[in-house]
């Protein structure tokens, strides 16, 4: 598969999509739905789940289309694990604040960025 995980940074740099819904939005076909969907699905898990407190939303957005693309429930727990494993790996945190260094001053990694790897690491395993 070319990788699209460019094209769903541009969708983020954009300002018309959260980080969820940039990937959402970058591979809705795969998960067979459309792209309104695609943006009512993750109006929500915008700034790590709507306090920064959470999971970057660009894992979430990977994980919606992984659980729409993989019907068995225990090979996508698996491959959402993988996943979570590389971009922690990348980026040494999954939680938006720690991302963009809320409380440390020092961003760890910008937002396109978090969405091309999360986009990345969901091309590796669908």
């Amino acid at each position: 598969m070319e990788t699209k995980k460019n094209l769903a940074a541009e969708k983020k740099i954009s300002g018309k999509c959260n980080c969820a819904q940039a990937v959402l939005c970058t591979y809705y076909d795969k998960a067979k739905i459309n792209l309104d969907m695609a943006m009512q699905l993750g109006n929500s898990f915008a700034v790590g789940m709507g306090n920064m407190e959470g999971t970057c939303g660009a894992i979430v957005g990977a994980g919606m289309i992984l659980g729409l693309c993989c019907h068995n429930k225990t090979e996508a727990m698996q491959k959402m694990r993988q996943i979570m494993i590389k971009f922690q790996q990348r980026n040494t945190t999954t939680q938006c604040k720690l991302l963009k260094g809320i409380e440390t001053k020092k961003v760890l990694r910008e937002c396109p960025d978090c969405v091309a790897d999360a986009a990345e690491f969901l091309e590796e395993v669908i």
